[in-house]
């Protein structure tokens, strides 16, 4: 199957972040976010979270994720979904 379900295409975005993916699932995830603008949508998340989390890391030994932040987010992600 070429295609991937948004399930296992979300999943492949998470073990990218986490570690390589083999060329094919790359292939087959780069499909699925041309044509799907939800994953497209998740994946700009991901992108914004895991740049907190770095700046916070580097910034302190402690991870504080301040209110703000997480009100940032949580906009962001309700003002992409179109909720």
């Amino acid at each position: 199957m070429v295609f991937l379900p948004c399930s296992e295409a979300t999943l492949l975005m998470e073990k990218r972040n986490a570690e390589n993916i083999s060329s094919k699932e790359d292939w087959k995830l780069s499909l699925h976010l041309k044509i799907c603008k939800w994953c497209r949508a998740y994946k700009e998340k991901l992108e914004i979270l895991d740049d907190i989390l770095k700046r916070k890391l580097s910034q302190e030994k402690n991870i504080e994720i301040n209110d703000a932040e997480i009100q940032s987010f949580k906009e962001k992600v309700i003002k992409n979904l179109d909720i």
